[in-house]
């Protein structure tokens, strides 16, 4: 059934540093205690849309509550731009829903001049999202999702929904998919669900951040774009962030996961699948054959920082909100409220190691002379 509208807290709008990205000074503090308040630094990130409802909220606690010296802007630009961005070196940290590949990997150490680090923070599920409300609890299944945003299939009674759906009443109404328009993580997970599960998918538009679409479909900027054209269009159906769906009071569909069950996403459908993750050392994977009580289309947000560049009251600040975000009790709650899982204690214990390698290949006389994003 539709969840519940999540709380965004105001967060102050800070300009985005085009090319100086950070300038943090004053008092390094410890920045394993997650929040000594003793840290001075501003930094800038950004990336996916996907879990940034999730991100203001941390941001504005985190500058509150625990380190009033430090300003964090993070910019919802899309994981592509979030990409782009970090490997040009004009963010302090990235984020996507696809994780930095071997050759993303290798761009970054040429630009950089020493390794890039990326870690998983958070997982969440892409919901299927409808502008009628009757529709809430509609059943899809990847083969009908994939004929509906491949037109074939061009109405709600269709007979292959209806037979998911012998229960409900179903519109004889024109539907109007409603797609991502920028390079999109949420898209990548959409699509690597669909090329998985639907081999005329893989075929003929397989998966990644930006698609051929099929034509006669609508197109909307981030995952708020995406809610707003499903709301604004009947017959709407759009893939967007579960938090997204909550915030538009949008209904959304019950999918059927690996197992033949119709699964609702949920906080705890998303937990179930997370659990089913294998995460490598690498961190580098997609979460796939959900089966069991997990919601099928469910992503992973990663982070993306610099092993050398920093001034150390950037790294510091990096690596204390982090942790604070991934440890805190009250930060892990805000999560779960707005239909984001936590990671696991094992695997949250992998990512703050990982995580403290933020800056690490800077020698003690060494500040950022090559390639700190604080300086110009």
């Amino acid at each position: 059934m539709r969840n519940g509208r999540y709380k965004l807290a105001v967060l102050a709008t800070i300009p985005l540093l085009a090319a100086a990205c950070s300038n943090g000074g004053g008092d390094n503090g410890d920045s394993a205690d997650g929040g000594g308040g003793d840290l001075s630094a501003s930094l800038t990130g950004a990336g996916a849309s996907f879990p940034d409802p999730l991100f203001q909220d941390w941001i504005y606690t985190y500058n509150s509550d625990v380190q009033p010296g430090v300003d964090i802007n993070y910019q919802s630009v899309g994981s592509g731009a979030g990409v782009e961005q970090f490997l040009e070196e004009t963010v302090d940290f990235g984020s996507s829903e696809a994780y930095l590949t071997e050759e993303d990997l290798a761009v970054a150490a040429e630009n950089r001049g020493c390794e890039a680090v990326q870690f998983p923070v958070v997982f969440g599920s892409v919901v299927i999202a409808f502008s009628n409300p009757d529709l809430d609890g509609l059943v899809l299944d990847a083969q009908t999702i994939a004929d509906i945003y491949s037109t074939e299939i061009t109405t709600f009674d269709d007979p292959a929904i209806a037979d998911l759906n012998p229960d409900m009443d179903l519109p004889s109404d024109e539907i109007v998919p409603v797609h991502r328009s920028d390079s999109s993580g949420t898209t990548a997970v959409f699509s690597h669900y669909l090329s998985t599960e639907v081999e005329s998918w893989a075929d003929e538009y397989g998966e990644g951040k930006e698609l051929d679409w099929a034509s006669g479909l609508v197109g909307g900027q981030q995952n708020d774009g995406v809610a707003q054209g499903i709301s604004q269009n009947p017959g709407g159906i759009g893939y967007i962030n579960q938090s997204f769906a909550q915030e538009a009071d949008l209904a959304v569909a019950s999918v059927v996961n690996a197992d033949g069950t119709p699964i609702e996403p949920t906080l705890e459908s998303t937990i179930a699948a997370s659990d089913e993750a294998e995460v490598p050392e690498n961190f580098q994977f997609s979460i796939d054959n959900i089966g069991g009580e997990g919601y099928p289309i469910a992503g992973t947000n990663w982070i993306f920082t610099y092993t050398c560049g920093y001034e150390q009251a950037s790294a510091d600040a990096i690596i204390d909100f982090w942790t604070w975000a991934l440890t805190d009790e009250g930060a892990q709650d805000l999560a779960g409220e707005l239909g984001y899982a936590p990671l696991g204690p094992n695997l949250t214990d992998r990512v703050i190691a990982e995580l403290e390698k933020t800056n690490s290949e800077n020698g003690s006389d060494e500040g950022a002379a090559d390639g700190d994003t604080d300086q110009e």
